[in-house]
């Protein structure tokens, strides 16, 4: 069947708030944490390295399994405004509390493993909060997959940048604030600054955002769609892409502080180390990631040849990188390259699942399908979060011993910055064999294009 989809125009002041909400100052506020928090509880406040292992596995386990619940509340949420807006007005807010919190000292003795347990569930959910309804809003508002994929690839950069600035600069940027408003710990300043920002981007997106092309709220049980939804087992590759796409992602920057301060054993090239990596994610998200879609068609087959490439990098790191700085400079940005835009190339496959589902079974899910991602995606946050912390732990990690680490401290440090990633690469290969969508490509744009604009009815 030739047929051509009636052309949708971009709605620019609604991709610039989606691509700077989520993709913005909070995931700023996510780099920082994701890179320095482990290294502050252990060094910092005296947490053992296996005691943080355990909080970051409990409360991103949490975050995980909460997913699923914010899917299916997000779905079934009857406001005036509409299901997923709502949650763009209190997120922020939230974000700006336990982010803030996160890097207070309650001084509580033993109680401070319970204290940071408590404030990090709370960040977590804020994120589930805002997540959820950010990725089921887009095709809700927008129904070409072209001007989605520009969406996607607007948030890429956006992720990209915010993790360059925070990732690399964010000790430094602490630092400059902590003389400012004349305290030790510049961290807090810095959490309600970049929590204040986040309001501006969430708070835009609330009122630019249009629920359109979604299905009026059923009457039926939620139970009924669940099992619709389920059923599809032929989606579960998916699930598993998103979990090693995060996983991958996340070791890269969970690792990278610790793989410098001890197994390369300079502390003081941690922000030039940083900055490789954040300017390797940049350069991925905002110029690769798009001249590869261009290149190779699609969000698929571009997913596949970064995996293969970003692998054949980690593989040489594995058995180099400690031979020469620059060369490990130059090569983990080449890696850091190729491998980033796989994190935001598997959003696709979250369009891909909704319009299957709708396809399929006449029902708009995009909250579930949405929190089934995000809940995919917190299962890998959780093994990249608390497994290095781990397996540190048990092999006999000395905190702030540089220089003094045992062999086996070294090897698990070397194997989680670049030999993980090679197999959550290999792994991602195999799954994204199977696209259950691909051989209903055609019909699906003929359904999109005859779905009507229920905006009106989702605000009766």
């Amino acid at each position: 069947m030739d047929y051509k989809q009636p052309e949708e125009m971009m709605d620019k002041k609604f991709a610039f708030f989606h691509a700077t909400s989520v993709s913005g100052t909070a995931m700023m506020i996510a780099a920082i944490l994701s890179s320095y928090l482990s290294v502050y509880l252990t060094d910092t406040i005296g947490l053992a390295a296996t005691s943080v292992s355990l909080l970051m596995f409990i409360a991103t386990l949490w975050d995980a399994i909460n997913d699923p619940m914010m899917g299916v509340i997000a779905d079934r949420t009857k406001t005036k405004w509409g299901r997923y807006r709502p949650y763009f007005l209190v997120a922020p807010i939230l974000l700006t509390l336990f982010s803030t919190l996160l890097w207070f000292n309650p001084n509580l003795g033993s109680g401070n493993f319970w204290y940071y347990l408590a404030m990090y569930i709370g960040y977590g959910m804020t994120v589930t909060m805002y997540t959820m309804p950010q990725m089921s809003v887009l095709p809700a508002h927008v129904k070409s997959d072209a001007i989605r994929n520009k969406i996607i690839t607007y948030g890429a950069g956006c992720t990209a940048l915010m993790f360059t600035i925070g990732s690399s600069y964010g000790r430094d940027i602490e630092q400059v604030l902590g003389k400012w408003f004349g305290t030790q710990n510049g961290w807090i300043p810095l959490m309600i600054i970049l929590g204040l920002l986040s309001c501006v981007s969430f708070w835009g997106l609330f009122v630019t955002g249009k629920e359109k092309y979604i299905e009026p709220l059923p009457e039926r049980p939620l139970t009924q769609d669940l099992k619709r939804i389920l059923k599809h087992k032929e989606l579960s590759p998916y699930i598993v892409v998103w979990i090693m796409a995060s996983l991958g992602y996340g070791l890269m920057f969970a690792t990278s502080v610790y793989y410098v301060m001890y197994y390369i054993a300079r502390p003081d090239l941690i922000s030039t180390y940083m900055l490789a990596v954040s300017l390797g994610a940049l350069v991925s998200m905002v110029l690769l990631m798009g001249i590869f879609l261009r290149i190779f068609k699609s969000a698929q087959r571009a997913l596949q040849v970064s995996v293969v490439g970003s692998s054949i990098c980690y593989f040489i790191l594995f058995f180099f990188g400690k031979t020469n700085f620059t060369f490990l400079l130059v090569m983990t940005f080449i890696a850091t390259a190729l491998a980033s835009m796989q994190n935001a190339l598997v959003n696709v496959l979250v369009n891909d699942a909704i319009d299957y589902i709708q396809f399929t079974e006449g029902i708009s899910a995009n909250g579930v399908i949405s929190s089934i991602k995000g809940f995919a995606q917190k299962c890998g946050n959780t093994v990249s979060n608390s497994l290095p912390l781990l397996l540190l732990g048990l092999v006999g990690y000395v905190a702030g011993a540089v220089g003094k680490q045992n062999g086996a401290t070294l090897f698990v440090l070397n194997f989680m910055r670049f030999g993980a990633p090679i197999i959550t690469g290999a792994i991602m290969l195999l799954c994204l064999r199977i696209n259950p969508v691909d051989k209903h490509r055609e019909d699906i744009e003929v359904m999109k294009s005859m779905i009507r604009d229920h905006s009106e009815d989702n605000h009766e």
